[in-house]
């Protein structure tokens, strides 16, 4: 191949490249104008684990704003939050688009799999915060609540809407992407990077990196603390699991 053959080459490539980003732009962009029509459904959604937890207490509860634009965004917000979710699975389809012609037959069926069980494990990580991290999480925080016959004035919530969301959207996406541990993991194992021995050997390291994680990305408390971390334990010995399944087939292809 030639100097010029190999410029035309990557100029394609980059033309495809700004096609395909351009269309997932598009389609982030009339993703967020639908889901701005149904925002008030959206947060409706969001808001299900707060009103769940709360409407058997006995106190009357409200979200509340303190700045006269905070509803607006807040509605951008939750608008552009649904619009990245639906938009994703056709983000990868396009990343799969883009890569797949310069794979080969064998590497095209090993990375397949994973672009399928990536929005499945982001979903499952999303569900887990949703109904159950949440509503333990607002339970324990509500448990500090102060009916003030000791103090004369009671302690009670007033929680802002903007804050709500942008927790639990944080926490979404915290446990979504955390929850792609094994996917990493299994890549990793395929290139050769790691091995089972090496994630065995440490472990113990894991652990500790794990409840570290888990204490920057959640808030300082031990339900959601601890709700992040087991699952991610269970993860790594499901990705210590895998990865002995991929170097069994490695040797198998070799001896072959």
């Amino acid at each position: 191949m030639t100097q010029n053959e190999e410029k035309t080459g990557f100029i394609s490539h980059l033309v495809e490249l700004r096609e395909r980003l351009i269309h997932c732009l598009i389609f982030l962009f009339v993703a967020f104008i639908i889901c701005y029509f149904f925002s008030e459904h959206v947060y409706g959604f969001l808001v299900e684990p707060y009103s769940s937890a709360v409407k058997d207490d006995g106190v009357e509860r409200r979200l509340i704003f303190t700045a006269l634009q905070e509803t607006f965004l807040t509605y951008i917000k939750v608008s552009f939050f649904a619009a990245f979710f639906i938009t994703s699975p056709f983000i990868l389809i396009q990343i799969w688009k883009f890569i797949a012609p310069g794979l080969y037959q064998h590497e095209k069926s090993s990375l397949l799999p994973y672009l399928v069980i990536t929005p499945i494990l982001f979903l499952l990580g999303g569900m887990l915060v949703y109904y159950l991290i949440m509503p333990l999480a607002i339970k324990f925080f509500l448990s500090f609540e102060s009916s003030g016959v000791v103090t004369n004035l009671p302690i009670q919530l007033e929680a802002k809407v903007n804050e709500y969301l942008s927790l639990i959207m944080k926490l979404i996406f915290a446990f979504g992407l955390s929850f792609q541990l094994p996917v990493v993991l299994s890549l990793l194992a395929r290139i050769g990077f790691i091995d089972s021995k090496f994630l065995k050997e440490r472990r113990k390291y894991v652990v500790i990196i794990i409840f570290a994680a888990a204490a920057i990305l959640t808030p300082p408390d031990p339900v959601t603390q601890i709700g992040l971390a087991i699952p991610l334990l269970i993860l790594y010995e499901l990705s210590i699991f895998s990865v002995n399944i991929i170097e069994k087939k490695i040797k198998e292809k070799e001896n072959a």
